[in-house]
């Protein structure tokens, strides 16, 4: 008989599933041959991937297949042996968590993720989290971080797990979804999750005062229901020190800048690179403030990267 459930922890070589939105899981191993079938991947099952598995005559689970994806979130290795990992599968929202401070938001990190998203057409709202420990401190730039990515045509909810500022905006974008929740280390992902739904038992750290940076709390990718489910389902993932692009082209990269993407028809070269060629319709824009400099250094940097990817 063929049964379905979806993936819901990932533990090495142990996986949970559990018949969504049913909340009951149970655990299953990999059949052999499918770690075979996705060479390029360190996972070839991924929290979020929809499986069938099989029980055998002493009870135990075997997933014998992965069904097809609607979409799914990859980044490069950092596995040199292998070239991506697949952070979660199917998803239907992904919010990706920063902070201005502890730790200081890396913006080419955070446009990376973004790309990734548009590449698979992905929904994504970006939380600022920590609001509450720079807002006095840090307003004109914590202004700068919303119209960054306004004019980019994303929406910015701004957060603090301690205050519970945005948490309910939040919830409601949840309910009756697979969400992600991701970003680089220390941002807050896992207490924002926990702030949804506090009967959650999940592993929060702090940040490093020597470098500012967050210390690895969360140790495996893990789907939670949130209020049993009611509320929707939300995955934590480790927290990420960088996130390199895998599966674009360098002359696409411009496609999955929203705000580029808007007005690079009116360039004067078809195609055009936005460096160097004259009447570029998105270097004035950049010029005239309508593109961040920001988004712009993140878009060159990420060609400049793929150029030597390449070679």
């Amino acid at each position: 008989m063929r049964q379905i459930a979806t993936v819901v922890k990932h533990t090495g070589s142990h996986y949970l599933l559990s018949p969504l939105p049913e909340w009951a899981p149970f655990e299953a191993v990999l059949r052999g041959s499918l770690r075979l079938q996705d060479s390029r991947a360190t996972n070839p099952v991924a929290v979020g991937d929809r499986v069938e598995y099989e029980r055998t005559e002493d009870g135990a689970c075997a997933i014998t297949a992965v069904l097809e994806r609607t979409n799914h979130i990859i980044r490069k290795s950092a596995n040199l042996s292998r070239q991506r990992h697949i952070l979660a599968a199917n998803i239907d929202r992904a919010f990706i968590v920063t902070s201005l401070y502890f730790p200081q938001v890396k913006y080419p990190f955070l446009d990376r993720m973004l790309v990734t998203c548009e590449m698979f057409r992905i929904p994504v709202t970006l939380l600022l989290n920590k609001v509450d420990l720079y807002r006095e401190e840090a307003g004109e730039e914590m202004d700068n971080f919303l119209d960054i990515y306004a004019k980019a045509g994303y929406e910015v909810i701004r957060t603090s797990a301690r205050t519970a500022e945005g948490v309910e905006a939040v919830r409601e974008r949840c309910k009756g979804k697979v969400c992600l929740f991701s970003g680089e280390s220390g941002t807050g992902k896992s207490s924002l999750v926990k702030a949804l739904d506090p009967s959650l038992d999940l592993r929060t750290g702090s940040i490093s005062a020597a470098h500012l940076q967050g210390r690895h709390t969360t140790t495996f990718y893990e789907m939670f229901p949130l209020n049993g489910g009611a509320d929707g389902f939300v995955i934590d993932t480790p927290g990420l020190r960088g996130f390199g692009l895998t599966g674009v082209e360098k002359e696409e990269i411009a496609l999955y800048f929203p705000e580029m993407l808007r007005i690079g028809s009116r360039c004067r070269f078809q195609p055009c690179t936005h460096t160097h060629e004259p009447s570029c319709a998105v270097k004035q824009a950049v010029e005239e403030g309508l593109i961040s400099a920001e988004r712009y250094a993140s878009y060159t940097g990420m060609l400049e990267e793929e150029g030597k990817y390449r070679k």
